[in-house]
């Protein structure tokens, strides 16, 4: 259609074969239902409830620091929260223990694009954020189905297409959850066990992108780490295919339901990291473990290894290299830990994914500007905050984080920019219709010779006592009972000893 006068261009037939060909209009041949919705289904009856409770209320405190944004304190932890019709959910002003961690960490940008290179889906590559906007997409989360626990709720406040305000209720979640043990140690000799478990604390937001959903989540832990984490839902977009073709496998997607083709793309995400670690200064560097040559004296055995650190001097794109565990970190060359004389850092530990597939002449690698490193650093500079530019609708490229890379602006003495990206090459199987299980990513900002010995040292040990779990075993399952008296070591062995009160640890 043409916008402006309404007039029918023209009609594009899709081709719904293994190639570019066009059949004519045919009768719709009627195909078997596949619902998602729980009506439809024969529901499980024997999935027991599972409740989460805190019985002395949660562990985190929220102020407000203006009409919207909000201050959070949680275990050391403490940030400020503000919400975004582009972004969404952005964190500012990071501390832990009153160190400086991080000025704004936000979701950048994301990118779709299809493999498909017939007429008219080679058209196919979602901006999500920079087309549509990740907080005007946002879910007013419910409580007790999006998030669980005890819930603070924040609200967000955009504009409409005429400039008015408009309230968007319950976009983020803030709780707390269990995620297994954070550190344990037995002491062989005395067969005492300590045992501490991992809290986290997230904040979590959940955008329907049309077809799909995308779960995202900065989540906190007492070590002082914090992760990004995206979670990947919803409905394939899908095309038609013919039918006598079900069986056939497709040069450019799966059959996941007749006459069905979910066609093979990509998720990029880019999360934009603006550091302060210990202050002003941050340099991102990548260090390598390499083998060291065979030496008669030094290494005669050819077993040993160290590692080499590369400053990164100028602003440019950057790839992961599993072969040589490259890492990279942002530290503060001026701030040094005091057990080992190290610069104090974080490093960044990235799931590594495929770069785009589209050529360099191609629109989806021109427009995409994030898609073709796992890591761009760039000098800081004013209104760069779009890893894909500041309008992607239509681009052609130009203006997004590879073109401020391609500056090659010095990075010594400036305030560096960290682009990370990360993401999913989706290849759809058939148990990822109707409805798709979460597929998850996770980005992980962990201290590096930041802190003078294990920050979560402190965290108290797990404990029966509080956690008050439930064993289900019957009478005569008992371990001990059915080893006839047999010695386990010690006082009665290390069994049952994990959660026994020592006092304070």
């Amino acid at each position: 259609m043409d916008p402006i006068t309404l007039e029918l261009v023209r009609i594009d037939y899709l081709p719904t074969g293994h190639d570019e060909k066009v059949k004519p209009p045919a009768p719709w041949q009627p195909a078997p239902p596949s619902e998602y919705i729980p009506e439809a289904q024969t529901l499980r009856k024997d999935l027991k409830p599972l409740r989460v409770t805190q019985p002395e209320a949660a562990s985190f405190s929220v102020e407000h620091f203006s009409e919207l944004g909000r201050l959070i304190r949680w275990q050391k932890w403490d940030f400020k929260v503000g919400f975004n019709q582009r972004e969404g959910m952005v964190l500012y002003d990071v501390h832990y223990d009153n160190k400086p961690l991080f000025y704004r960490l936000s979701l950048s940008d994301m990118c779709i694009p299809y493999a498909d290179p017939r007429n008219p889906f080679h058209r196919k590559a979602a901006f999500d954020l920079g087309d549509v906007g990740a907080g005007i997409m946002a879910n007013n989360l419910q409580l007790g189905c999006d998030c669980l626990g005890s819930i603070y709720y924040i609200d967000g406040v955009l504009v409409n297409g005429k400039g008015e305000p408009i309230r968007m209720p319950n976009v983020i979640c803030v709780h707390e959850q269990d995620a297994g043990i954070l550190w344990k140690h037995t002491n062989y000799r005395t067969n005492r066990a300590v045992v501490v478990r991992n809290r986290e604390l997230v904040l979590q937001t959940i955008l329907t992108v049309s077809n799909y959903e995308y779960i995202l989540s900065f989540v906190f832990n007492t070590a002082g780490d914090l992760a990004y984490e995206a979670r990947a839902t919803g409905i394939l977009s899908t095309q038609p295919v013919d039918r006598d073709l079900t069986a056939t496998p497709h040069p450019f997607g799966t059959v996941v339901h007749p006459g069905v083709l979910g066609g093979f793309h990509q998720h990029f995400f880019s999360l934009r990291i603006d550091p302060m670690i210990a202050g002003h200064g941050n340099s991102i560097v990548y260090d390598e473990a390499v083998p060291i040559p065979r030496d008669p004296k030094l290494n005669p055995h050819g077993v040993g290894y160290t590692v080499q650190r590369t400053e990164v001097e100028t602003s440019g794109g950057f790839d992961l290299d599993t072969t040589k565990n490259r890492t990279f970190k942002i530290i503060n060359p001026a701030v040094h830990n005091p057990v080992n004389g190290a610069a104090v850092g974080y490093k960044v530990v990235v799931p590594p994914m495929q770069p785009i597939l589209a050529d360099r002449d191609s629109f989806h690698y021109r427009r995409a500007e994030f898609t073709d490193h796992s890591i761009y650093v760039t000098r800081y500079a004013d209104g760069e905050l779009y890893a894909g530019g500041l309008y992607t609708n239509q681009s052609r490229g130009g203006n997004g984080v590879r073109s401020w890379a391609d500056r090659k602006d010095s990075l010594k003495g400036g305030d560096p920019v960290l682009w990370v990206q990360f993401g999913i090459n989706h290849i759809p199987r058939v148990e990822d219709f109707p409805v798709m299980p979460a597929e998850t990513l996770r980005v992980t900002l962990r201290p590096v010779n930041f802190f003078d010995r294990n920050p979560a040292i402190d965290v108290p040990p797990s404990r029966q006592e509080v956690n008050r779990s439930v064993s289900l075993n019957e009478p005569g399952d008992d371990v001990q009972e059915n080893m006839n008296g047999l010695s386990l070591g010690g006082e009665g062995g290390s069994l049952g000893s994990c959660c026994a009160s020592h006092g304070s640890v």
